[in-house]
């Protein structure tokens, strides 16, 4: 178990820096940075996210709290985040939703009834290498239970992805290329 401060301040930098240089004094083991993802947008949590993590000891996990979008995951890896925790990989797929390398899926649109493709033909989760779309949205339009554990399954396994290529592209010290690779993808 590791104990982390969190550092509060909403969107004032003098804030953040002030709750960053009390809780230094004390020994954590690492820094969360909370008080961000509750209703300011992405680019106001960015710029925040452009000056926290500078803040804090070099060598401590910082460790972002309640985000979990794609691309707010890329953009604050960037920034220097390495920890996440994030509802949306279990919601999105209790509510049909699939999140793949081109963006997110709505398994509940029509086009998807007689489609014979899996969410996605580079994934290699169980479910996208087992069912089709036209399957997930047939069980997810009749309820079953089975929609949201395929859909979670591949969710995770999407999440499990993208955070083995940031840590893969920043220990190679290809960042840049992945980032530039995973905003290609989404177009």
């Amino acid at each position: 178990q590791a104990l982390f401060g969190i550092i509060q301040g909403s969107t004032y930098r003098d804030l953040r820096e002030e709750s960053s240089e009390i809780l230094k004094q004390i020994s954590f083991d690492g820094f969360a940075i909370g008080g961000l993802a509750v209703g300011e947008g992405q680019l106001e949590m960015l710029k925040v996210l452009d000056y926290t993590p500078d803040f804090l000891p070099e060598n401590t996990p910082k460790y972002l709290m309640g985000v979990g979008k794609p691309t707010d995951i890329v953009e604050s890896v960037i920034r220097g985040v390495d920890m996440f925790d994030c509802v949306l990989p279990t919601r999105s797929g209790r509510t049909g939703q699939a999140l793949t390398r081109m963006g997110a899926i709505n398994i509940r649109n029509a086009r998807h009834v007689n489609d014979p493709r899996p969410l996605d033909f580079e994934c290699s989760c169980p479910t996208c290498k087992c069912y089709s779309r036209a399957y997930l949205n047939h069980v997810n339009k009749s309820n079953e239970i089975i929609s949201s554990i395929l859909l979670t399954w591949h969710n995770l396994h999407y999440y499990q992805k993208l955070m083995f290529g940031l840590r893969s592209s920043i220990k190679n010290g290809t960042l840049e290329t992945f980032c530039e690779d995973f905003y290609k993808n989404l177009e």
